[in-house]
């Protein structure tokens, strides 16, 4: 390397050397870098100094504070302390007043079993001492009775049985007379109530009577066609009856022809196909066959129209349909010459009145009034009673429970069992009871009457027996001698309860039973 000249401020030449100048560079540029470290240097360990001041200031801070909260500490500690000792002291306390509590009942307790065992042993002695007097009394008691047997000639069973017969008697007599004093009194309350009752229903419903009997007679045109009628070899007749079920009875009685049935459906349905037959003039088995369906469909028409129209008159309403046109059946049949539809609704009205009067539900009592009697409809069907028939064709078709249960024991032959039952059956005996409304023939009626003086006469101590007021009443004259008071109440009761049980009857039949004791001398 060529050194180069360095002129002065004096102008004068220097000549440097290259390497000296480089070597004073760096050494220059070394002591700078020197002098930047140790002033960082100097201003970091400032700073170090002052953080660790502010660090020996915080510690102190806090130093102080852990020790107020120690102290705090300690003290609160002392307060948990002193109250903790202080429950203790009352637990204490409190343990030692129940041990001295529970030492006293411990001692109570002793003393009462101490004292019961006492009682015990005392009882105990009694109850030996109780048992050798019951064995002296016993020994006392048969010595006694020994006794009296031998006194009274009688053993105890004897004595027992005379006793039981002699209470026995006492009782029944007693009974009697209470049971007499009852049915006066019950009477003399309801026999005026009763008539005040029916006399109301009654004029409420005071319907006219007129007789009405079933009709089995067709009048024909002419003698000539009672031959038609048979027709060839009686092929017309034997169609006819085949038909309808019926018997058609051509005898002797000039221009009539008589139809014979039990069921007045049936009978009812071959007059109107013989009439048609008798207007229509072509009689053969073909056109029998023919106006039969016919008669069928339009007694069809009629029963469902007349169940309709007795519904409407009672304001009975939401009936099943079959159950309307069973109902309108009951126009064509009769009881004691009395129609069936019609007594329905006459018993449904004198029913609505008596419920008015008692306070029963008017709308059950109605219906089943009206529907009492609907069994009948079906009698030559089904077999039973006509109040069960019925019943049980109500209960098919969902009528209220109620209403069934009424017509079902309407006549009571399993005791009455509700309110509504003892209402219907009412209304059913004044209906039927009330004057013209049924009738009845001789034969039947001479029959009732004999039988009810069979009943009464076939009691023991019975001397003669009469059925007075159409068999209205019953007078049973009974032999002093056998019969006295008691038995003699008794007597009407079980004459009245036979009845019942052996005949049919409309209305009530009144029991009388007559004890008399004549005593007769001559003065002379």
């Amino acid at each position: 390397m060529a050194p180069f000249a360095l002129k002065t401020e004096e102008g004068k030449k220097m000549t440097i050397d290259p390497i000296l100048l480089i070597l004073g560079i760096s050494i220059a540029v070394i002591s700078s870098l020197i002098s930047g470290v140790g002033i960082k240097t100097y201003l970091n360990v400032k700073k170090l100094n002052s953080m660790e001041d502010s660090r020996r200031a915080n510690i102190k801070k806090l130093e102080i504070e852990s020790r107020e909260i120690i102290r705090n500490a300690k003290h609160q500690g002392k307060q948990i302390r002193n109250r903790a000792e202080k429950q203790t002291r009352d637990r204490r306390s409190e343990l030692r007043k129940s041990e001295k509590r529970v030492g006293k009942k411990e001692d109570q307790v002793t003393k009462r079993l101490e004292t019961i065992e006492k009682r015990e042993r005392k009882v105990s002695k009694l109850e030996e001492q109780i048992r050798d007097k019951e064995s002296e009394l016993d020994e006392l008691k048969q010595e006694e009775l020994v006794a009296l047997e031998k006194v009274a000639q009688l053993t105890i069973g004897e004595a027992q049985e005379r006793l039981m017969n002699e209470l026995e008697k006492e009782i029944s007599i007693e009974a009697s007379r209470k049971v007499r004093e009852s049915e006066e009194s019950v009477q003399a309350e309801s026999k005026e109530l009763a008539y005040k009752i029916m006399a109301q229903s009654l004029q409420r419903y005071a319907s006219e009577v007129v007789s009405e009997l079933t009709t089995s007679s067709v009048t024909l045109p002419n003698e000539e066609m009672k031959g038609r009628l048979i027709g060839k070899e009686g092929r017309n007749i034997r169609a006819l009856e085949n038909a309808t079920g019926v018997n058609l009875i051509v005898d002797d009685t000039p221009e009539v022809v008589t139809v014979s049935a039990f069921d007045p459906i049936r009978r009812e349905i071959a007059r109107r196909t013989v009439s048609s037959l008798i207007q229509d003039g072509r009689i053969q088995p073909a056109r029998i066959e023919e106006l039969v369906e016919k008669a069928k469909e339009e007694l069809e028409e009629i029963t469902g129209k007349a169940g309709e129209e007795a519904c409407y008159e009672v304001k009975v309403q939401g009936l099943h349909p079959e159950i309307v046109k069973t109902m309108g059946r009951l126009k064509f049949r009769y009881s004691y010459g009395q129609n069936v539809l019609q007594h329905c609704i006459e018993t449904a009205h004198i029913a609505a009145s008596i419920a008015s009067e008692l306070g029963v539900n008017q709308d059950v009592v109605r219906r089943a009034a009206f529907l009492h009697d609907i069994g009948k409809a079906l009698t030559h069907e089904v077999e039973g009673p006509h109040a069960q028939v019925g019943a049980d064709l109500l209960s098919r078709y969902k009528v209220n429970e109620r209403v069934v249960r009424a017509v079902g024991d309407h006549h009571g032959e399993e005791g009455w069992k509700s309110i509504d039952a003892f209402v219907v059956a009412a209304a059913d005996a004044i209906s039927g009871a009330r004057p013209g409304a049924r009738r009845e023939s001789a034969e039947a009626y001479v029959k009732r009457i004999e039988t009810l003086e069979q009943i009464a006469t076939e009691f023991d101590g019975v001397d003669k027996a009469f059925a007075i007021q159409a068999g209205r009443e019953m007078r049973v004259m009974v032999k002093p001698d056998e019969i006295d008071d008691v038995t003699a109440m008794r007597m009407a009761r079980d004459v009245t309860k036979k009845i019942k049980e052996s005949m049919e009857y409309p209305g009530q039949i009144k029991v009388v039973v007559i004890r008399e004791t004549r005593a007769v001398e001559y003065a002379k």
